[in-house]
């Protein structure tokens, strides 16, 4: 596993033990227990996992995850520290990064934002970039029901169009509360946003994010 997405599958693990299995989290309708079975069924059940993207196979989704969420927290815990199976495409290097580094960060954030008195991660500058590089990889996908324009902007100017049209609402933050932001934690991302009143109140009640 590289770097980050191993650092983030670690904090998760962690934070998802110091909460316990039933604490709330930001994923609507899921404590952390729910949570955990998810990140488990994703990374060994791909069969199953399709029907994150896929309504006609969401069903067999819920199942299969009902099922993992009824074993010990525990050992949902060990099989989120321990990693995909060997022969499980998250278990090479690149795909790892790539799927994974932004899954557990959103993840963790749904545990601890979830919590009273919580408080930003200081993020290191090359973790941050990390983020960045991906969310203009996933923008538009991210960003593709927002009903109003949407352009995704980092304090140093650096943008990224999550979604063309107009009026258009500037979303100004780091590059995790943008993240955050376009994966449909509004609520909780700290940033800032400029445009049309009625625009930047419809962008905050947007349904952003990958579902379908």
């Amino acid at each position: 596993m590289s770097t980050h997405a191993k650092r983030e599958r670690l904090l998760l693990a962690e934070l998802l033990e110091s909460a316990g299995p039933v604490a709330p989290t930001l994923c609507e309708g899921w404590n952390t227990r729910d949570l955990a079975a998810h990140v488990v069924v994703r990374e060994r059940r791909g069969d199953a996992a399709v029907g994150i993207l896929l309504k006609p196979l969401a069903p067999r989704l819920e199942r299969v995850q009902a099922e993992f969420a009824a074993k010990p927290y525990e050992e949902l815990l060990h099989l989120i520290r321990t990693g995909p199976p060997a022969l499980s495409p998250y278990g090479l290097k690149q795909i790892d990064e790539a799927a994974n580094t932004v899954e557990f960060f959103i993840h963790a954030e749904d545990v601890r934002r979830a919590q009273p008195d919580w408080n930003p991660r200081d993020l290191d500058p090359v973790f941050s970039d990390a983020l960045w590089s991906r969310l203009e990889k996933v923008a538009r996908l991210l960003g593709r029901r927002s009903p109003v324009g949407l352009v995704l902007r980092r304090p140093d100017g650096r943008t990224v169009v999550a979604h063309r049209g107009t009026p258009v609402v500037t979303v100004t933050g780091e590059p995790g509360e943008l993240l955050l932001f376009a994966f449909g934690r509004q609520e909780v991302a700290r940033v800032e946003l400029e445009g049309d009143k009625e625009a930047v109140a419809r962008a905050y009640e947007a349904k952003l994010g990958v579902a379908l």
